[in-house]
């Protein structure tokens, strides 16, 4: 800046030293043009001067862009730093939260295998309950005693010495005494009309849930109507009454007579679906799938709620697939 303004003062003093020498005509030409020459070399100086000063400050301009730059940058490379550290830290939460999982599905294996190893203990349990109930049933019904042959007057219910000579009888008005009874005649619940009427009769009992008086009333009508259409349906219903109730032994009672002796009753696919989940829920699962699973190829025209119901039963209960 100091050379500028040294040739800037040049730069007047020549234009006012130029004037003087216009002012003075009686000057030489050559010492007029020797002025034009220098004055030409200083305009050429004063224009190298003037690229030189624009090409330092570009250069000031590029250092200063560059520093911004440079800022910008690290303020980049500060929130990728930011970032990867918010990163790894859900990766080990997502690593920890993994590893709870799988334990979690360790632990609900390990549930569901003891609960099977329990209900197969169950099972087998419930199995040799049954049997031993069995054997003492049957040996209940022995008669005590043996059945070897034995003297009769050793036997030490009876007395061989100090017998009377004569038997006591007893008189005719301690005979007379005695009263004979007869058996009381029960009253028949169906009305005296015909079978279609005694069936709804009956069946109504089931939609007011009055389960004792329907099984008797149903009975009833098996009893009275074997070879009516209607006969299959009531046996169905009576096995229904059991089942209800809970007592599965009767209703698989019920529906093994309806499915022997009315095959192809309205109700008979309905009867052999609940014979077999009746089977299952009393223990014999193979047998009572094994009928579940039959339904559709005994009876294919069976009602497509029957058939569905027959699935979803298989599903509920696991069955295998044949």
């Amino acid at each position: 800046m100091k050379a500028v303004k040294i040739l800037f003062k040049s730069w007047i003093t020549l234009c006012f030293a130029f004037l003087l020498i216009i002012g003075n005509l009686g000057s030489e030409e050559k010492k007029i043009q020797s002025i034009v020459d220098q004055i030409d070399i200083i305009s050429q100086d004063l224009k190298t001067l003037e690229k030189a000063v624009y090409k330092k400050s570009d250069i000031t301009n590029k250092i200063s862009s560059n520093n911004l730059n440079e800022d910008i940058l690290t303020k980049h490379l500060l929130k990728l730093n930011e970032i990867e550290s918010q990163f790894r830290d859900l990766t080990n939460r997502f690593e920890e939260v993994s590893f709870k999982l799988d334990k979690l599905s360790n632990r609900v294996s390990k549930i569901q295998s003891d609960s099977q190893l329990r209900f197969n203990d169950l099972e087998s349990a419930t199995l040799n309950l049954n049997e031993n109930n069995k054997k003492n049933i049957k040996e209940k019904t022995k008669l005590k005693g043996t059945d070897k042959a034995q003297d009769f007057g050793s036997a030490p219910a009876y007395k061989t010495s100090d017998l009377p000579k004569q038997q006591e009888t007893q008189s005719i008005e301690t005979a007379a005494a005695v009263i004979e009874e007869k058996p009381e005649l029960k009253e028949s619940l169906l009305p005296d009309k015909p079978a279609p009427e005694q069936y709804d009769f009956a069946v109504s009992f089931m939609k007011i849930g009055d389960y004792e008086t329907a099984e008797f009333a149903l009975k009833e009508f098996i009893d009275k109507n074997k070879d009516h259409e209607l006969a299959g349906s009531a046996q169905y219903w009576y096995g229904e009454t059991f089942r209800i109730r809970q007592l599965y032994s009767d209703a698989a009672s019920a529906y093994l007579d309806g499915y022997q002796n009315y095959p192809k009753s309205k109700k008979a696919p309905d009867n052999l679906l609940k014979l077999g989940i009746t089977m299952v829920q009393l223990g014999e699962k193979e047998q009572g799938c094994s009928m579940i699973k039959g339904l559709k190829k005994q009876y294919p025209k069976a009602s497509k709620s029957v058939l569905q119901k027959a699935q979803y039963e298989q599903k509920k209960f696991k069955c295998a697939k044949s």
